[in-house]
C-alpha cells in the first residue's frame, strides 16, 4: 500500500503526515486528507503539499488504506457515512480513536472489514510516540505489519491484546501529562530553593533526558539509577525518604489506576 487516505486533519494526523514525509513512507502526492475546516485544509496543503478534500467519502473511494483520525464522539457518524463505500477485499482501516473497541467498528462497517486499532500518544508530535496496536477479527499479520511500518514514522510500536488497551491508554496514552506534571513540580522546587526559572528548567530538562538515556542506552533499571545517585546519609536519600513518607509511589499507582477505570468507563459509554 503506497497511498493513504486520512479522515480528520487534526494534530495527531499532522504528526503522522510529517513522519510519513520525513521517513519517505508516503510521498506528498500519495496522501489524501479529508478535513471539514477550510483554514485547516489550506494550512495542511500549503505546508505539506498533500491533497485535501472536505468529503470523507472521496477519501474512501480513492484510497485503499484508510486512517480514521477523528474524535471518538463523531466516529459513529463518520462510519455510517463511509460504510457503503468500503470494499472488504481492498480496504484496510486503521483507527487511533481512544476508547472505542474493535467490536464498535465491526458492528457498523461491512462484515469482514479489516481493521487495526492503534493507541499512540501526544509524543507523536516529536516523533517519540509509543503506539500500541491490536488487530481486528479479519485483519491479517501482513495488515499488522503495514500498520507497524506506518506508525514507526512517529516513534516505536508494540503489539498488545485488545483487552490491554484500556491499560495502555491509562499508562502511555495519558503518560505525557504525568511526566509533564512531575517536571513542572521539579522546576517549581528549583525556584523554591532560589534558582532562576531559566536555570531550573535547563537543569531539569537535561536531567530527565539524561536519566532516560541511562535507562535505555546503558540498560540501567530505575532501581540501579537510584542506587547510583544515593549515597549513605546524603542529600538524595533524604529526598527519596520524603517521597516515600508522603506516599509518592502509591499516589502514582493510584492515579494511573483511576485513569484505567475511567478508560474502561468511557469505552462502555462511547461504544
Amino acid at each position: 500500500m503506497k497511498e493513504i487516505g486520512i479522515i480528520g486533519g487534526g494534530q495527531m494526523a499532522e504528526a503522522l503526515i510529517k513522519g510519513f514525509l520525513e521517513k519517505n513512507i508516503f510521498s506528498p502526492d500519495k496522501i489524501l486528507v479529508s478535513e471539514p475546516v477550510f483554514e485547516r485544509r489550506q494550512y495542511l496543503q500549503e505546508f505539506y503539499h498533500i491533497f485535501l478534500t472536505e468529503k470523507n467519502i472521496e477519501v474512501v473511494k480513492k484510497k485503499n488504506l484508510i486512517l480514521l483520525a477523528v474524535k471518538p464522539q463523531v466516529m459513529k457518524m463518520v462510519l455510517e457515512e463511509i460504510k457503503d463505500f468500503i470494499n472488504i477485499k481492498k480496504h484496510l482501516i486503521l483507527t487511533i480513536a481512544a476508547g472505542l473497541p474493535i467490536s464498535f467498528y465491526e458492528k457498523i462497517l461491512p462484515p469482514k472489514t479489516k481493521l487495526i486499532r492503534i493507541m499512540p500518544n501526544t509524543c507523536a508530535l516529536a516523533h517519540r510516540s509509543i503506539s500500541a496496536l491490536c488487530k481486528g477479527s479479519f485483519a491479517t499479520d501482513e495488515d499488522l505489519e503495514i500498520a507497524q511500518k506506518i506508525f514507526s514514522a512517529i516513534g516505536e510500536t508494540i503489539i498488545v491484546d485488545e483487552n490491554l488497551m484500556d491499560a495502555v491508554t491509562a499508562l502511555s496514552g495519558s503518560g505525557p501529562a504525568y511526566v509533564a506534571l512531575f517536571i513542572e513540580a521539579l522546576i517549581d522546587a528549583g525556584i523554591r530553593i532560589g534558582l532562576p526559572r531559566s536555570i531550573a528548567e535547563r537543569l531539569i530538562f537535561q536531567t530527565v533526558l539524561g536519566t532516560i538515556e541511562l535507562i535505555i542506552k546503558n540498560q540501567k533499571t530505575p532501581y540501579e539509577i537510584k542506587a547510583m545517585v544515593s549515597s549513605p546519609g546524603g542529600t538524595t536519600i533524604s529526598a527519596l525518604h520524603e517521597f516515600y513518607e508522603k506516599g509518592f509511589p502509591g499516589i502514582v499507582i493510584s492515579a494511573v489506576y483511576k485513569a484505567f477505570l475511567r478508560s474502561k468507563e468511557l469505552s462502555k459509554t462511547l461504544s
